[in-house]
């Protein structure tokens, strides 16, 4: 079977990859497990936010916003984003940090305020006051609905003539007379462009094709769910993010879902929580704040891939033609995933970035793999 465009990945890199391409040819996403967005996607603690990440990841955020907020006839049932706010905390010592995060901030969420201790404390009253020192809170911030928005790319892939085949990991992957060529237990498929949307396994997709890599480097991210603290509705505060990312916390169908934040590198698979990084964030929760956590009541661990910049990587390879990357997601990849999608279908058709990011400043340059290749 022959398409326009074959997609390695149904996390959310490639359903929104998909997505966009589907708008200009035939697509087939092939999917190596039996459920689409099985590792990261399925277990992110996804908020919009427009303060987390370095300008470029700001910038894909900003425009992936507009998406979000109005996203096309019949994409959803439900509402994208729901109203959560991110209260971003420090103690006294991390003044400069703060100062900084604050300042990058207002650029692309200029609703950006500082708190005063007492103004924090009242949004979040578990916080301890004798260790927070700084506080600023971006009432813009949203929780995602990822199970929304992961389908709705991928029932408008299907609208649009697209298929989607899961359990079809790639056997083999060669180039010729001009077509990827890609061979799976559900059968071999070819196109002139080959999207890598594998998410923890992009570079193992990509040596595989023959193709160098780009320094992926898996991370693992626990996460946890706790009781609520008694006598306390925890359903109206914000997301609580500590300056210094060493722990974050937020409502969670009337519990708390709490992380120590914690990156620690992995080879690729289906990752599991550590009992070492559960005690380190029940650890963290308690320096900063008053909350008694005795039981935790679910957990989980997910693999978040960076590239060595810490940016998205989306565009075509300079040295294969037609290999095409979408990687390097890490915590940013469910937020940024309508300008992601949009700007890797224009790189890989070789037409230029959507007027809309190129007018918050985006140029290919700072998302193209040759920025990585010619650091090797």
């Amino acid at each position: 079977m022959t398409v326009d465009f074959l997609v390695l990945g149904a996390g959310m890199a490639g359903a929104a990859a998909g997505y966009f391409l589907s708008e200009r040819g035939r697509v087939l996403i092939l999917e190596r497990e039996d459920t689409p967005g099985y590792h990261s996607t399925g277990r992110s603690a996804a908020l919009y936010t427009e303060t987390y990440g370095n300008e470029t990841i700001r910038a894909l955020t900003s425009a992936s916003g507009r998406f979000f907020r109005a996203p096309p006839q019949g994409f959803a049932e439900v509402p994208l984003l729901k109203p959560r706010g991110v209260l971003m905390v420090a103690p006294a010592a991390e003044e400069a940090r703060f100062e900084a995060a604050f300042e990058l901030g207002r650029r692309f969420a200029p609703g950006l305020r500082r708190l005063s201790r007492a103004e924090a404390l009242a949004l979040c009253p578990v916080l301890r006051e004798d260790w927070l020192g700084h506080a600023f809170l971006e009432p813009e911030a949203m929780d995602m609905d990822v199970h929304a928005i992961h389908h709705g790319f991928l029932a408008g892939i299907r609208a649009r003539g697209g298929r989607l085949l899961t359990a079809a990991a790639p056997h083999a992957i060669a180039r010729a007379a001009g077509l990827w060529q890609v061979h799976t237990a559900q059968g071999s498929f070819a196109a002139p462009v080959l999207v890598d949307a594998a998410g923890a396994w992009a570079d193992e997709v990509a040596a595989a094709a023959g193709v160098a890599p780009i320094g992926i480097a898996p991370m693992r991210r626990t996460v946890l769910i706790v009781g609520a603290p008694r006598g306390l509705g925890v359903d109206a505060w914000p997301m609580v993010v500590d300056i210094a990312e060493s722990f974050y916390f937020k409502p969670e169908s009337g519990r708390l879902l709490i992380s120590p934040a914690d990156e620690t590198p992995l080879p690729p698979q289906d990752v599991q929580p550590e009992e070492i990084d559960i005690a380190l964030a029940v650890e963290r929760i308690a320096t900063a704040t008053r909350l008694e956590i005795r039981r935790i009541e679910r957990k989980w661990a997910g693999l978040r891939s960076f590239a060595p910049d810490r940016t998205l990587v989306i565009g075509p390879d300079p040295w294969a033609p037609g290999f095409v990357w979408m990687a390097g997601q890490g915590g940013y990849g469910i937020k940024t995933a309508p300008a992601a999608g949009a700007a890797l279908a224009a790189l890989a058709c070789g037409e230029a970035l959507p007027a809309e990011l190129s007018a918050l400043g985006l140029a290919p340059a700072q998302l193209l793999p040759d920025r990585l290749r010619a650091a090797q």
